[in-house]
């Protein structure tokens, strides 16, 4: 499997043909090093209804006649404007032509802000992914704190690497998500949702470097940068 990185928690995953994205965020990402025109995938994730998760999900499906995989509230406002979608919600796991995909919780929020006429709508529950795709199953905590179910995720699954955000302020910081790692016995940590605004701004490499002194290993990807499993 190949992990490509595009900037806040935005992962592509590609396996044997197959690729999926999760949490598109690549025009509004100051920092991404990609342009949406150029990536091809077949399946959207998204952890939930916040902006910079879901900014470029519906000219991304249309671009590429991909279905958006989502919770039931954000899948329906995605389709009414055109794109093709897929609810599925927490606790529940549907198979794909690349394998499977298993929705978790997470401890956010979720929903679009209108600011110019004071509105906001809410857009469901926020979760996770758990995904299994040639060979090997990752887990996309997507935006949350620290939660102890976090150890049932390592003891019902044997993750071989773990997306996990360490901004802080908005989700779990570099301290909580070094336990997270250690929760969900992930063999490999890919850190995320840092370093794109001022206030989550972290040192990556600290985080990655911190998560050797447990046995797990990682990588601070840059934007655009990849790697295999």
């Amino acid at each position: 499997m190949e992990i490509q990185y595009h900037g806040h928690s935005c992962i592509q995953l590609t396996s044997e043909g197959h690729s999926i994205i999760i949490d598109p965020f690549i025009t509004g990402n100051p920092l991404a090093a990609t342009k949406l025109s150029d990536i091809r995938v077949q399946y959207i994730l998204l952890t939930h209804g916040h902006q910079d998760h879901i900014l470029d999900a519906v000219e991304l499906a249309k671009q590429n006649d991909a279905t958006i995989i989502a919770t039931f509230e954000l899948a329906n406002y995605l389709g009414w404007q055109g794109a093709k979608t897929m609810a599925l919600n927490l606790g529940g796991s549907a198979s794909f032509p690349f394998g499977t995909v298993k929705m978790t919780q997470a401890f956010h929020s979720s929903g679009m802000v209108f600011e110019e006429d004071k509105r906001i709508v809410y857009l469901g529950m926020p979760g996770g992914f758990i995904v299994t795709m040639g060979g090997k199953t990752v887990y996309h905590a997507g935006d949350t704190g620290l939660f102890g179910d976090m150890k049932l995720l390592g003891e019902r699954h044997d993750i071989d690497a773990a997306f996990l955000p360490i901004g802080d302020v908005f989700t779990m910081g570099p301290e909580d998500a070094k336990t997270a790692a250690e929760w969900v016995g992930a063999k490999f940590v890919v850190p995320m949702h840092y370093d794109t605004f001022p206030p989550i701004k972290q040192d990556g490499k600290a985080f990655v470097d911190s998560l050797k002194e447990k046995g797990i290993d990682g990588a601070a990807l840059k934007p655009g940068e990849s790697t295999r499993l």
